[in-house]
């Protein structure tokens, strides 16, 4: 793993990971259109990933790219294939939970979420990066009901299981730490690196936020990750 990285915050979920030749972003919502429009001027490729429809995740814009970039490959859940917008794009792959896409750069895989959608596990430069989506325990402890705390936990242990059947380490994870589910807001995370091995722990959705977000480090840290907190467009970091 000689190949450097460059981790970008974009906003909420948004990054862009640029490696050797190529980059990669995911779940463009808005913020660093300055970034993105230098990169997008470099012509190399580019790997445009959607985690799902909400639109704090997927922003249309990004199909206009492809009028100025010749060489950008969308990825989606096999459930947005549907989208009047989606359905004339020749560059676009969907992916159900399990399938892959590869290439001569990059493998990604499609896992599950507990919402809409999916989380992508992105093999490449001999890394494995992993970014959740909507993939959390959203149990909302303070306002839900037991049966429906227990609903969400189940939900989400399954769908740690399975990803568990095919990956056992990460490199990169970044995953939600959202303080809107109230008391309990780092239980998915905890559980996240309590289950898989995690070599930095790269915090999402969390906007506006920050302190809270940054409140998971030690926990991170106590399960042998590193902990980076990216909280403003355009913070990054170097993955070695």
């Amino acid at each position: 793993m000689d190949e450097r990285m460059k981790l970008t915050y974009l906003f909420h979920s948004g990054f862009l990971l640029e490696a050797d030749g190529f980059a990669i972003v995911f779940d463009y919502y808005r913020g660093g259109e300055a970034i993105l429009d230098e990169v997008l001027r470099r012509q190399q490729p580019l790997y445009v990933l959607v985690s799902h429809e909400h639109r704090d995740h997927y922003n249309p814009e990004i199909l206009t790219w492809s009028r100025s970039h010749g060489r950008i490959c969308y990825l989606f859940p096999r459930e947005m294939a549907g989208r009047k917008e989606l359905a004339t794009l020749s560059n676009a792959v969907f992916l159900s939970r399990g399938e892959s896409y590869a290439d001569e750069r990059l493998q990604v895989t499609a896992f599950g979420s507990t919402d809409l959608g999916a989380s992508y596990e992105v093999e490449t430069g001999g890394r494995t990066i992993f970014h959740a989506g909507d993939l959390n325990n959203w149990h909302w402890i303070d306002e839900s009901t037991e049966a429906e705390v227990h609903e969400a936990e189940e939900a989400y242990r399954a769908e740690l299981d399975y990803l568990a059947r095919e990956v056992e380490r990460f490199d990169v994870a970044m995953f939600p730490v959202d303080a809107r589910l109230g008391s309990d807001y780092m239980r998915g995370a905890r559980q996240f690196v309590e289950r898989f091995e995690v070599g930095l722990f790269v915090p999402m959705h969390f906007y506006p936020a920050t302190a809270k977000a940054e409140a998971f480090a030690p926990i991170a840290r106590q399960h042998g990750a590193e902990f980076v907190l990216l909280s403003h467009t355009g913070d990054s970091v170097t993955i070695k």
